[in-house]
């Protein structure tokens, strides 16, 4: 078996998540879950920019802990709430680790899809990611 390459102290961790599978990552065995849902349940003040909404955002992360709870994977998938995940623009926006994958404009109609296609299947539900400019 070929030996894969030695990350250096000062790289990035997503670069160096995408140099290893996920089993032969070195954040692997650290993660408490196989999934982690972040929500965003920011809330500002009317007049400032847009925000996910704290009241949107409890619906999603009840609609994601009912999936997780109904389907018995409470110690395998995690959905919490979340401050803001600077997606303002994209929102309601959610995270979903270890992969890093944000998705924007979720209505509660997606989560199913979300939990299904993604969470259990591996297959992020391309409509919904949220493709960030280059900086």
């Amino acid at each position: 078996m070929k030996s894969l390459p030695r990350p250096t102290i000062h790289t990035h961790p997503t670069t160096l998540l995408a140099n290893y599978p996920l089993t032969r990552s070195p954040f692997y065995h650290t993660m408490k879950f196989d999934k982690h849902v972040f929500i965003c349940t920011n809330q500002r003040s009317a007049g400032e920019r847009k925000s996910c909404g704290e009241s949107h955002g409890l619906e999603l992360v009840k609609a994601f802990k009912k999936l997780v709870k109904d389907n018995g994977l409470n110690a395998d998938v995690r959905a919490q709430r979340a401050g803001c995940l600077d997606a303002c623009e994209f929102g309601p926006a959610l995270v979903v680790y270890p992969e890093g994958i944000f998705y924007g404009s979720v209505e509660l109609s997606d989560v199913e899809e979300i939990f299904t296609e993604h969470l259990l299947n591996n297959r992020p539900v391309q409509r919904l990611i949220i493709h960030f400019p280059s900086k």
